[in-house]
Formats: C-alpha cells, structure tokens, sequence
C-alpha cells in the first residue's frame, strides 16, 4: 500500500495494530527550535532518528543530548537514534531550527533498556555494482551490532549508490514464518530523492509468475510491505533513499526467501550475501 506525502500533524503515519503491518509503527515529527513532541507507544519498542536536525531525547528520565547532525537533507552526514523500550514516556526536544524526526517501531512484548546509536557505531555495508544497477549502500540504525539490545526491531537507511538503478533485488519476500527458508516481517518504507523531484517505482507482487501492482513513488512517500515479492527503482538521473523499518513475529533477525524466477541473480550481484547477513 502507498501513502502519498502529506502533512501528518505529527500524528503515526502507520498506527499500532494497523491492517495491512500490525508489527510496524511509524510516525514523522516536525519542530521548531525550542517545541517538544511527548508520546509512548504500548506494546511497540521504538527508534528515534532525525532526518534532519538536532534534538535532545528524553527517555523515562534518561537524556540523550544533541542527537541528529544533518541539516540540509538526509545526504548531509551520517545517522543516529535512540532506542526506546516498550511503551516508555519520551519527550523529543528540538534545539536546531527545525527538526524532521523518524519514530519507528515494532511489537514486542518485552521491556528493555534505552541506548543511543551515534554515527560512529553505526554498521554500514555497501554491495552491488553500476554494471548491474544495483549499487547501494545501507547504514543500519539498528543492525546486527545491537542485536541483544533490542527486541524484534530493525531500521536502517537505503541509499542508491549514483544515479537511477534498482533496490531489493533480486526480488525476495518475508511474509511467511517457516524457518529455516523465511521469517515473517512486516516492512515499512519512507522515500526521499535527490533532486526533490526525483521519483521511482516500487513493484509488489504477490505470486511468483503472476501480474502484481507498482505505485508511483515520490519525495515523503510512505509505502507498506504486508506480503509479496518488493523490488523498487529510481528513475535515471537521480538519487533515491529510503528510511526502513522491519518488525519480526517470532524473531529479530530477517530470513529472505529469495523470488525462484530470479534467484540465479544473486550469482551476478557483489556482495550480495554480506547485506543479508547484516539484517540480524
């Protein structure tokens, strides 16, 4: 399912329990200098990460100060966020002009303790070639190096590595939980492009040999995965990222079952299989 961009007054773009990706939450949050933004989410753990601006983070009476270093977009520099466990009260500061904040979350049914993630923790891996067109680069938020420390959730940032080219391909799914071939995550999506005008096209389909469906992606799109086959692309001459949250039914870490049409082009892709292996 795809939303268009709209001014969400601060209010979750993807709520608990929503149809289509019960596992996942997400919300975008806009400040101004000195404006605070308070919520807690039952039964979801969640991440706070700036788009863009700097914010203090307040959570259950532990701060975490001047999180968020980019200022024009989210090329400008490096993420971070803010782990918070299930349900905690959080108070978000803004202390730059303005802020675009990310919420994501997940299910869980367990509290753990909160924790920051600067740029220098983050786990960064970049696979692919221009040859293929598949060139990108991911910078987990909340990957494999914190896997003990958090529950069922996973998000990180998606970039396409130049202009124009594919993402999530060869195309896999993960609707399903029968390990050991697949694990069942809902997967939510926020896209940006570079120039702002910039746009791609996000494909799903639901059977593999079977017609699917394509939405037309913009700059601030929000694009739900319930189930199906979810490969995405960027028209040529511009670049395109994507803010990405994962929330698991019985585990963390991500099983992709792999669409058996394409899976010969994970033998064509560099590097391919260290980007699995990171989703842990």
């Amino acid at each position: 399912m795809h939303i268009a961009p709209y001014n969400n007054e601060n209010k979750a773009i993807v709520d608990v329990d929503h149809d289509l990706v019960p596992l996942n939450y997400f919300n975008i949050v806009k400040l101004k200098k000195g404006e605070t933004f308070e919520y807690a989410v039952p039964g979801y753990e969640t991440c706070i990460a700036p788009a863009t601006g700097t914010v203090h983070v307040d959570v259950d009476g532990a701060s975490y100060e001047n999180l968020g270093t980019r200022t024009v977009d989210v090329w400008d520099g490096e993420p971070e966020g803010v782990y918070v466990p299930v349900g905690a009260k959080v108070r978000i500061t803004c202390v730059s002009d303005t802020t675009e904040t990310f919420i994501a979350g997940a299910k869980y049914d367990k509290v753990l303790e909160p924790f920051d993630v600067r740029a220098d923790d983050l786990d960064i891996v970049q696979y692919g070639s221009d040859d293929t067109k598949t060139h990108r680069k991911i910078k987990h938020i909340l990957g494999a190096h914190h896997h003990d420390k958090v529950g069922r959730l996973l998000v990180s940032e998606l970039y396409t590595v130049g202009a124009g080219g594919w993402s999530g391909f060869p195309s896999h799914k993960h609707d399903t939980d029968r390990l050991p071939e697949e694990t069942r995550h809902d997967e939510t999506y926020n896209f940006r492009f570079k120039p702002n005008y910039g746009s791609g096209l996000q494909m799903l389909q639901r059977e593999d040999g079977e017609p699917g469906d394509a939405y037309h992606i913009v700059d601030g799109s929000t694009v739900m995965i319930d189930k199906g086959y979810h490969p995405c692309a960027v028209l040529p001459g511009y670049e395109m990222y994507y803010f990405t949250i994962l929330g698991g039914l019985s585990q963390r870490s991500l099983k992709q079952y792999f669409q058996p049409t394409h899976a010969e082009q994970l033998h064509t892709i560099p590097g391919i299989m260290d980007m699995v292996a990171k989703f842990k």
